[in-house]
């Protein structure tokens, strides 16, 4: 079944990462980082479906190899805690194949990502054949018309003029200086040191404490930038992933595949798992489980309602059935009505243990799963820092040995960063927020195996319940031989409609939402095969077309004799 998982990541050099290794490692290929010296070779990693460089019109056409677009990258930051590039992890929906997955990515990153000026690395994995996902490597600096990367932050000076404060980049300065702002500078006031204009200061006979002018602590930042980094623009990101994967569903015909992006919170679903109720139990009813122990009451509650209803009903017709066609037609019809509400429910029941075993085999192989990735991160870790404490010891002049090092952490951080995406894959999987509420997995495998219990239970009572309805039906099928077929079929078929309305109407007034209309039909069905009563319908045509002639033979000899 799809699942909603966009993850939104940084690659920054504050956390370890490069660009030039994330890109090495999600195409399985091999680069040389020019800002480290660095050589990244994943070329015997596995699990690469495909790869793509995507580039907008004004980009440099030979960044259509990685190798030249992420170094490019590498170039332009100067800082060791430069942020490199953004990288969405995003899962595929299973029901589409290979090539709906590149038209898919291709129409979403085309127009989100290269539309709005950004390069993109994109590569699909799928290491195990049932884990599909994409990784997408945005880069976070925009182009001019020239395909120069533009800046992300320009420096803003805090500039003063009568007694008013206000930023101005250099370029404005410019301009601003011959209207009167000046720049501010820290000067001595005594033992402090105060920031001013230079006019007020030489009024004063201050001296200068250095030569930097007051400016805002990050910058002014680039509205291009300051857009793709909004918490807005990640929204947007998020939704149309929702928007353009359910298309793709709709072509394949598996609307019932959708998917949501949404939070459980946007979607009204804010309370914490339960053993009752919680946003858990609420996602398995969307999948069409019985999830919890709350709805199986609320189900038994009417079920038992419905079954108080049916014996009434077995008790009447058993004291009202005479040897008189419509009253045995009306007792067959009624009872054939409860058999399909019977069946209803066995059916329902049957839907929800097939869907809770497939529910629970998901469940505990994710689970299975989650808990490996977990044990692997954690030795990866204590790996990754082992050899950065061994980095730390090494002398500075054994460069081949600090070169391996950092090829190694780096191949380890890679290693760690796709562990964590696939951890949270799998938490969504689940259908659980953090490592904590992973604890509560137990609690719903248990809840899930006391449901299979009671669905047993409620398969177990219907089924005797139905095998009585059906004993009594024999009996009024001897009974009608004795009746003339076409006839007593006719009088049956004449209130059939209603009853089988009857019928709809109490099994969705009992489920209310979780009514199925494909199963209701499953179980008219179901109930006439079992009930195996066929009416002959060539020998009610019969009795209908003799019923006419002998009505216009009745009125032709009534017209004859008004006429004598």
């Amino acid at each position: 079944m799809a699942i909603y998982h966009l993850e939104a990541k940084v690659i920054s050099r504050s956390t370890g990462r490069s660009a030039v290794a994330a890109s090495a490692y999600m195409s399985c290929s091999k680069i040389l980082n020019d800002y480290d010296g660095v050589l990244h070779d994943f070329t015997r990693k596995r699990g690469l479906v495909w790869e793509h460089i995507f580039l907008p019109e004004n980009a440099p056409q030979e960044w259509q190899d990685r190798s030249e677009l992420w170094n490019a990258v590498e170039r332009t930051e100067k800082t060791k805690d430069s942020r490199l590039a953004r990288e969405l992890v995003v899962a595929l929906p299973v029901e589409l194949g290979k090539e709906q997955w590149i038209n898919l990515l291709t129409d979403y990153i085309q127009n989100n990502f290269v539309a709005d000026g950004m390069c993109a690395d994109v590569a699909i994995h799928d290491t195990d054949g049932h884990n599909p996902h994409a990784h997408i490597m945005l880069t976070v600096r925009p182009l001019d018309d020239k395909g120069k990367w533009q800046h992300k932050t320009e420096k803003e000076y805090l500039c003063k003029r009568n007694g008013e404060e206000k930023g101005f980049t250099a370029a404005e300065f410019l301009l601003a200086k011959s209207q009167g702002w000046e720049k501010q500078y820290q000067y001595y006031v005594g033992k402090k040191k105060v920031y001013m204009p230079p006019s007020e200061a030489e009024r004063n006979g201050y001296e200068r404490a250095n030569k930097y002018p007051k400016s805002t602590k990050f910058g002014r930042q680039n509205p291009i930038t300051a857009r793709w980094n909004s918490d807005e623009q990640l929204v947007s990101w998020r939704e149309n992933w929702a928007q353009i994967t359910n298309k793709y569903l709709d072509e394949v015909n598996r609307s019932d595949a959708h998917i949501d992006h949404r939070s459980h919170a946007a979607r009204g679903i804010d309370e914490q798992p339960t053993i009752h109720e919680g946003y858990v139990a609420q996602a398995m009813e969307r999948r069409g489980l019985i999830a919890d122990r709350c709805e199986i009451n609320r189900q038994i509650k009417a079920d038992n309602a419905l079954l108080r209803e049916l014996k009434s009903a077995f008790k009447k017709i058993s004291q009202a059935v005479k040897n008189t066609v419509p009253t045995l037609a009306e007792a067959m019809e009624t009872l054939r009505e409860k058999v399909i509400v019977i069946s209803y429910h066995i059916l329902h029941a049957k839907i929800g243990k097939r869907n809770i075993t497939d529910y629970v085999k998901e469940l505990k192989a994710n689970y299975e799963s989650y808990k490996g990735i977990v044990k692997q991160i954690a030795a990866k870790k204590k790996e990754q820092k082992e050899l950065q404490n061994q980095k730390k010891s090494t002398p500075v002049i054994k460069v081949i040995t600090h070169r391996d090092l950092a090829r190694r952490i780096a191949e380890l951080t890679e290693e760690i960063e796709e562990l964590k995406s696939e951890k949270a894959r799998l938490l969504t999987a689940m259908e659980r927020t953090d490592d904590k509420d992973v604890a509560t997995v137990n609690d719903s495998l248990d809840r899930m195996k006391s449901a299979l219990t009671e669905l047993d239970k409620r398969e177990e009572k219907y089924t005797a319940e139905l095998n009585e309805a059906l004993q009594q039906y024999a009996e009024y099928k001897e009974q009608a031989k004795e009746f003339n077929e076409g006839e007593f079929g006719k009088a049956r078929l004449d209130i059939r409609p209603d009853k089988e309305r009857n019928a709809l109407n109490q099994i969705s007034n009992s489920y209310g939402e979780h009514f199925s209309r494909s199963t209701f039909f499953s179980s008219v069905r179901d109930a006439d095969m079992k009930l195996d009563d066929d009416i002959d319908m060539r020998a009610v045509r019969e009795y209908a077309y003799q019923q006419r002639r002998q009505t216009q033979k009745l009125k032709s000899r009534k017209s004859h004799e008004q006429e004598r």
